[in-house]
């Protein structure tokens, strides 16, 4: 069992930059696939990165170069670094494996790019 929790949101100006952390507690975090979600206001929620036990890591629809998705085993933590950020990135972000499991979502954390 995996309980997720992500953090690192706020609100930032176009263009700008925020690093979202996913903090895992379980004992089988580090074979796990972890992926990166986002529900943008009015759509529905989309994988936008993950990231395999190996460090292999796959984009999905978003802009080359501008997420990085990583991870440290030993802190039990997956990162997405975001940069260059726009109005349509506004959304609230998620992490969860990859396939997803139902029952491991979180609250969420808001990201804003707004002026």
């Amino acid at each position: 069992q995996v309980q997720l929790v992500e953090s690192g949101g706020g609100l930032v100006q176009p263009g700008g930059s925020l690093r979202l952390s996913c903090a895992a507690s379980g004992s089988d975090f580090s074979s796990n696939t972890i992926g990166w979600y986002r529900q943008a206001p009015g759509k529905q929620r989309e994988l936008i990165a993950f990231i395999t036990r190996g460090g292999n890591t796959k984009y999905i629809n978003v802009r080359e170069g501008q997420f990085t998705i990583s991870r440290d085993n030993a802190k039990n933590t997956v990162y997405l670094q975001m940069n260059s950020l726009k109005p349509e990135d506004t959304a609230i972000y998620y992490c969860n494996t990859y396939p997803l499991r139902e029952g491991f979502w979180g609250q969420g954390t808001q990201v804003t790019a707004s002026s």
